[in-house]
């Protein structure tokens, strides 16, 4: 029954992509590696997932059923789109761009999407709440509401900010392979930088690193005009260490700067590409290099933003990919601008362990956690985005659950107001399980009952950012 829903779903996918042009081939790979991601915390989901997609399973175990080994074509699918589970799709994003009038279309045919995955394997509550996050991410981006925040889901959130413009993420082509990323076109003209610092001063919070960056802009904008004028300039590093908790608005920030670099005439397309240490390693020596120069190529002429970077120094594998890294870093010094992020303790040990590293990284940025009244503004701004409205006891009630939340080393910060959301969205539904036709106000309404008993949400493995 889920796998077929899922087959179904995707052949309508597939048909809309044809119908707007992006194709359905491609339109199916996005579909299916969006359900990989959808469904990926799902116990069994991997097997419903690889019979509704009709995947090369290859040969099954005793018991009838793939064999572990198997099932790496979801694991892979799910890894590759787990950003799309809180910001919009590829193919979406280039709607968006090129033809606007089409994205509704397409946006509802990847919720049916979603719908379906949600419902492979056993799913819990928080799986199913997570997913009607998904649905209305892609919904709002494709009528042109502001949305959670984006790529990576970093909720460096504003207040009262309309959506991104155009130029603020990158076109994608029409024709991505599943799996793969591809290379962003450059915008027709860059944003004024006084719009992205304005951008920047708007996000909730973060009062160390706004000054940071500011500081950083204006070095590097006087370094230029010192530059154009025939002075000596020492050559400074463009390149960043973001370290803090999850969910603190590091991927937002970082796109930021590439913005900002690219207004400053430091880069020529100012798109930002985001990858761990799963898009840089391959399984063999030697082909890490490889690998790795690929997502760099990906990079040239915006910035390389590297999550959880200290997972690259685990083994040697990981050592090929970081002297890979440097070394390209050098060959393209001009046009490539490279941001690794994560904990502080381990990001400090990372860059020490390649001198190449710590000549190259010598500006480390520190994201602090949000305070309770920050959180509560990420949330109530969260609810908006998704056309949910708070009470205000509802708000005094998060309140509440913010003041007993344990902050230690991993607590998710925006990304565990995210959580919160997601599991009162998911009671808000159950609550209104009897009423057959709900007013208006009873489907935007969160009341203090849809944040009862919100559990084990502090700490987000999976959000790194």
């Amino acid at each position: 029954m889920t796998t077929t829903a899922l087959a179904t779903a995707l052949d309508a996918l597939a048909a809309a992509g044809t119908a707007t042009g992006l194709g359905g081939p491609e339109a199916r790979a996005e579909g299916e590696r969006l359900a990989a991601a959808v469904a990926e915390s799902s116990p069994g989901a991997p097997t419903d997932w690889l019979k509704a997609t009709a995947a090369d399973v290859g040969p099954e175990g005793s018991t009838g059923r793939p064999t572990s080994s198997t099932l790496q074509p979801f694991f892979d699918a799910a890894v590759s789109a787990r950003r799309w589970r809180s910001a919009p799709t590829d193919l979406l994003e280039h709607l968006i761009t090129t033809a606007p009038q089409h994205a509704p279309g397409y946006a509802d045919a990847l919720a049916a999407v979603v719908d379906a995955a949600a419902t492979l394997g056993d799913p819990s509550i928080s799986a199913i709440a997570a997913a009607e996050g998904t649905k209305a991410v892609h919904r709002s981006a494709a009528a042109g509401r502001e949305t959670a925040p984006r790529a990576g889901a970093d909720p460096g959130l504003r207040l009262g900010a309309p959506a991104p413009t155009p130029s603020a993420t990158e076109p994608e082509p029409a024709t991505q392979a599943a799996g793969t990323e591809p290379e962003p076109e450059p915008a027709d003209e860059p944003r004024p930088l006084a719009e992205l610092l304005d951008e920047l001063d708007q996000l909730i919070g973060l009062g160390r690193v706004k000054d940071e960056i500011h500081r950083q802009t204006e070095l590097l904008r006087i370094e230029r005009l010192r530059a154009e004028a025939g002075l000596t300039s020492p050559t400074l590093t463009r390149h960043l260490v973001f370290v803090g908790n999850p969910g603190t608005g590091k991927t937002t920030v970082g796109r930021l700067v590439a913005g900002i670099y690219r207004a400053l005439g430091l880069l020529d397309k100012g798109h930002l590409v985001e990858v761990d240490r799963s898009e840089l390693v391959a399984g063999y020596l030697g082909q890490t290099a490889e690998k790795t120069t690929a997502v760099v190529q990906r990079a040239l002429g915006g910035v390389l933003f590297i999550d959880e970077a200290y997972a690259l120094a685990e083994d040697q594998y990981g050592r090929e990919a970081v002297d890979t890294l440097v070394k390209d870093m050098e060959d393209h010094r001009d046009d490539l601008v490279v941001i690794v992020a994560g904990y502080p303790g381990p990001m400090a040990r990372f860059v020490g362990t390649n001198p190449g590293l710590e000549s190259r990284f010598s500006r480390t940025i520190t994201f602090e956690d949000y305070s309770a009244a920050e959180l509560r503004q990420i949330f109530a701004a969260m609810a908006g985005a998704a056309d949910f409205e708070p009470e205000p006891a509802t708000l005094d009630r998060f309140d509440r659950l913010v003041a007993d939340q344990v902050r230690s080393e991993g607590f998710g910060n925006g990304r565990w107001a995210r959580n919160v959301l997601d599991s009162a969205i998911a009671r808000h539904a159950w609550r209104l399980r009897d009423v057959e036709r709900p007013t208006v106000d009873q489907l935007r309404t969160l009341v203090p009952e849809d944040l009862e008993d919100v559990v084990d949400i502090g700490t987000d493995s999976e959000a790194t950012l």
